[in-house]
């Protein structure tokens, strides 16, 4: 555990050792107490390692390609100039971690995964300010550089300088503690009960965030029917329930797993389109008395569901692509100029979309759904059954 270096000097005895972090070289040294004057603590933050335990955390590590994740411990992590430590309470558990996993996304190994959290600020990093220990946090998941145009518009997912990911080119919260750049901690809004329900709080910043940025992205409005493809999954559940609070005419829920639409109808679909059987266009537009839908939302985009959702718009239609298929599909332009068809994509969610969620949650207006809470230890598992497509809605970590 890392507490603050005021906090272990407060009850550490005469001629005991005080572990600190060197915030300008981040290395750990051994001094013993009283040996640094209080100016020179005043000039550079240090945090202090609790030594009632071994040196390390637990992780859940990955250590190549298509390999399992496996539990070892590692050095605690140690901020540096710019950086934070986060505890971890909880951390949430999607497919974005399984790209990872199967070598879809280029990664560097050993590697610790994971990027929706709910954490506890233990330790600062020198020059850090807008945290203190003690906050209440969550992660952003994208490293941006805050500077860029696309930064100063807030348009963060298309930073100029954009440094990769959280839980891929930096170490993630499938871990006791997580070290980040101070500026992805967001502070988390009061009326949010993280410690009674960590595990939803965390997943809030990808789960509800991503959805709360595609309604704005598809104009969507009371007007509209939406159908939502992929919606058994763990982001389709909750933008069916995030459609349903945008108030959306009607809410159509279509995947190729049956047995989930029982919680997609639970989150604000009004009628749901087995996939499996084929004929998704003819059946959206049966469901629309032949109109259409207004917006078709795609989070598999393979070749067969996009142009399923092309098929199915009506006039002035939009269909938005959140997967990362690389797959090409055919658009006919006729029918895209007849119609005034709108194709886009749509790419995580901006800090701000992350805020505003977080405040939906913490006013009561949406509440995530996590349907499998598992410990730390049996991360394996759990992606087991995310990978088999077992889990419906969210899963997530909880740290004991």
């Amino acid at each position: 555990m890392v507490e603050s270096h005021a906090a272990a000097l407060a009850r550490k005895k005469p001629g005991e050792l005080a572990v600190k972090a060197e915030m300008g070289g981040g290395h750990v040294s051994v001094a013993p107490h009283g040996a640094h004057s209080s100016a020179a603590r005043g000039k550079r933050r240090m945090c202090a390692v609790r030594t009632t335990r071994e040196f390390g955390m637990k992780a859940m590590v990955l250590k190549g390609k298509n390999t399992p994740l496996a539990l070892e411990t590692v050095p605690d992590p140690v901020p540096g100039p710019g950086e934070a430590v986060a505890k971890v309470l909880a951390c949430g558990a999607g497919l974005t971690i399984h790209h990872t996993r199967t070598g879809r996304v280029p990664v560097e190994y050993p590697r610790i995964l994971g990027h929706e959290i709910t954490g506890e600020i233990v330790a600062l990093g020198q020059g850090v300010s807008g945290l203190k220990i003690g906050d209440s946090v969550t992660a952003y998941f994208y490293l941006t550089c805050g500077h860029c145009y696309w930064c100063r518009v807030n348009r963060e997912t298309l930073c100029d300088h954009f440094g990769g990911y959280v839980g891929r080119e930096v170490d993630g919260g499938y871990a006791e503690y997580i070290k980040l750049p101070a500026r992805n901690f967001l502070k988390l809004p009061p009326g949010l009960d993280w410690r009674k329900h960590p595990a939803e709080v965390a997943v809030i910043t990808d789960a509800i965030a991503t959805p709360v940025k595609v309604i704005r992205r598809a104009r969507v409005t009371p007007y509209d029917t939406v159908a939502v493809f992929g919606a058994g999954g763990g982001l389709g559940v909750h933008m069916t329930m995030v459609a349903r609070w945008a108030c959306a005419r009607k809410v159509i829920a279509v995947d190729v797993m049956a047995s989930k639409f029982e919680a997609c109808l639970k989150a604000g679909a009004d009628a749901a389109v087995d996939a499996s059987e084929g004929k998704v266009a003819e059946q959206l537009l049966e469901l629309t008395g032949g109109k259409g839908v207004d917006v078709a939302i795609d989070f598999v985009s393979s070749t067969s569901t996009l142009e399923a959702g092309l098929a199915a718009l009506g006039k002035g239609g939009r269909l938005v692509s959140l997967g990362g298929n690389s797959q090409p599909f055919r658009v006919e332009p006729a029918q895209a100029l007849r119609k005034e068809i709108e194709i886009l994509g749509s790419r995580y969610a901006t800090r701000q979309e992350v805020l505003d969620s977080l405040d939906l949650v913490a006013r009561g207006e949406l509440f995530p759904l996590v349907t499998e809470k598992v410990p730390l230890e049996q991360a394996e598992a759990i992606h087991q059954r995310l990978d088999k497509g077992l889990v419906t809605a969210r899963a997530a970590l909880v740290m004991g």
